[in-house]
């Protein structure tokens, strides 16, 4: 029997992203919009306490196990900002164009242009377990000075991989899932979950 599994997002782009990654697993993956419920708060300093924030609220309001991610990115420069306001950088009402800008601005005469992407998955089997799962990936690169590529999604189009010398927005969408933050991270996760489930 498949064992159901709430994805504490409302992202579709993340979604996707989780969704492919684990889909040989014997587990079912369900949308938190899919079962009406909303955004849980992310009242914490750091990306894995908000995870766990996320996952608690979704397990507690399906009584399911539950995954979250907490993710962002994070500048040398700015002293690891955007970080976890990554989403909301360029204020409430904002959105991934408005955060890019906002970032090219302030790093316009900037030389030192590092930065890199942080992600901390965690895994709940409900919404009061004493043991949590947590994996994290970390994705380097730089800060280009315009945007490139037409893939991804957030800052991914000012975001250069070091590997590839290639934006995130134009990476394939299999190779971005194996290399990048998220990608590393449920790759960690899917591996202590087929401990679990894959008997």
């Amino acid at each position: 029997m498949m064992q159901k599994i709430i994805l504490s997002t409302n992202n579709e782009k993340k979604l996707s992203e989780i969704e492919t990654l684990l889909h040989d697993l014997p587990i079912q993956t369900i949308a938190q919009s899919k079962l009406n419920i909303g955004q849980a708060e992310e009242p914490f300093g750091t990306f894995i306490e908000n995870a766990l924030t996320k996952a608690r609220f979704a397990s507690k309001a399906s009584n399911l196990p539950a995954i979250a991610d907490d993710s962002g990115l994070c500048v040398d420069v700015l002293n690891g900002k955007p970080g976890i306001l990554s989403a909301r950088f360029s204020g409430e009402g904002g959105n991934d164009k408005k955060n890019n800008i906002k970032l090219l601005e302030l790093l316009k005469n900037e030389k030192n242009r590092r930065a890199h992407y942080y992600c901390a998955i965690v895994f709940i089997t409900s919404c009061d377990d004493p043991q949590p799962i947590i994996a994290e990936g970390i994705w380097q690169g730089e800060i280009l000075s315009s945007p490139r590529g037409k893939n991804g999604f957030g800052y991914d189009p000012i975001f250069m991989d070091f590997k590839t010398d290639l934006s995130a927005a134009e990476l394939d969408f299999n190779l971005k899932n194996k290399i990048s933050h998220r990608g590393q991270a449920l790759q960690k996760l899917k591996h202590k979950l087929r401990i679990l489930y894959d008997k």
